[in-house]
Parts: C-alpha cells; structure tokens; sequence
C-alpha cells in the first residue's frame, strides 16, 4: 500500500536547507514550467539548492502525460500540455500549487515513495485545520467522503502531478482551497469520470482558511517530511 512507502524523506544532516518561495501575484502557466526546468537542471548540476515555490496560476486546464482528448469537454480556458504525469486537471485562483523541485539522487532515488510522502504531506495539512483527506488505492490525490452527497460518495481535494528529470523533481501537487469549483466542469478531472466522486475544496467543505494560514501548515509539516526550510 502506498501508505506504507511513506518512509519519510528525511535528508542528510549535510543537506542545505530547501529554499521557500511564495509567488504574490498570480503565475503564467508557461513561465512557471520554464522557471522550474531551469531550477530543476541548476538543482542536478549542484549550482542551486532544493526548492519548494507556491503559486496560483490564472484559470486554465493542462494536459498530463496519459490525458485522453474526450477527456476535454469545454476548453472553456487555455490548455496547455505539460510533461507532468496524470491526465486533466484545473489550475486557478483560489487553488494553493505547490512546485517541488528535490534531489531524489540525494534523498534517496524512490519515485514511489515521493509521491506517497506527497500525499502524506497533504494529509497532514488538510488535518490541521479539521478536513479528513485520505489516500485511495485505485485513485490518485487526495479524497474526502460526502455522505451529505449519498453513499459511497468522495470527492478529490487535492491532485499530484510530478515529472522527475535527471533525478530531480518537476511540478507536484494543487490543494483546492477557495477556488471556482464550476470551472472543473470542462474536463474529466484527472480521468475519473464515475458519478460517485466529485471535486471539493477547504471553503467548499465549510472551512474558513485563508492562503496565508495555509501556506503556514504546509511549510511546517513539509519539514516534518522532508527536512529544513528557508526563504530567500
């Protein structure tokens, strides 16, 4: 089970710490990838340290690796295809991104267990502040259950996307804070296309969280999982 690979990612006591980032204005989807691979090749070259960069993008949908076409159903905003893992996805205001660019030559070469201790750090953070998230076998992300939506009912709070280029990792994952719920519409959100399970969010689940709070629990459960921080 991907629960039991969650060995956490503790770093050598040698390792600088990771650089925190936080973007105050909204990102372009294509400078954000540019920046990341430049990032991602200073960090396998040893020319730049770790980093973690939180952002929001206007709204806009990408394309990962297995996305399927009729998976579309509205371009009601820019598509861009991106070399992540996954299929359709929605990024917008409102949606908390966190890029995460580690060393996984460093840290131990696992992409498995990554993604894993990605999830777990997801779920620690929607637990401070009262939302159960939980990890599905058969489904990648993050899910709640939505008893008041039927039984069996689950929607998806948080998505992972990752790419690992040379050992070091690209993209990662998008917490649904306060965004536009409606504007998930236009896709199959990450191919799952069964009735049962839907999209949700912290506000959407009647949480009051702002960016900030959020931003605040991540960080300190990042470094429970995966070692020190500092901002530039």
């Amino acid at each position: 089970m991907r629960s039991s690979l969650v060995e956490m990612l503790h770093p050598a006591a040698e390792l600088a710490p990771v650089e925190w980032r936080v973007a105050p204005n909204l990102v372009p989807y294509d400078e954000a990838v540019a920046t990341m691979a430049a990032r991602a090749g200073a960090i396998a070259d040893g020319r730049a340290p770790e980093l973690v960069w939180l952002i929001e993008h206007p709204p806009l949908y990408t394309a990962g690796t297995s996305a399927k076409p009729e998976e579309l159903i509205e371009a009601r905003f820019p598509v861009h295809v991106t070399g992540r893992g996954g299929q359709f996805t929605y990024h917008g205001p409102g949606q908390r991104i966190a890029y995460v660019m580690l060393d996984l030559k460093r840290r131990g070469p696992d992409v498995r267990r990554f993604v894993a201790t990605l999830e777990e750090w997801i779920i620690r953070t929607l637990a401070a502040f009262g939302v159960e998230g939980g990890r599905r076998e058969e489904r990648i992300g993050v899910w709640v259950p939505r008893p008041d939506r039927g039984a069996g009912h689950e929607d998806k709070i948080a998505a992972i996307g990752i790419r690992v280029q040379r050992w070091v990792t690209l993209h990662g994952i998008a917490i649904n804070v306060a965004p536009e719920l409606a504007h998930f519409s236009g896709i199959v959100p990450c191919g799952v296309a069964d009735a049962l399970y839907g999209v949700s969010s912290v506000a959407d689940l009647g949480v009051r969280a702002t960016m900030t709070e959020v931003d605040a629990v991540l960080r300190r459960e990042f470094e429970g999982l995966f070692g020190r921080t500092a901002s530039n």
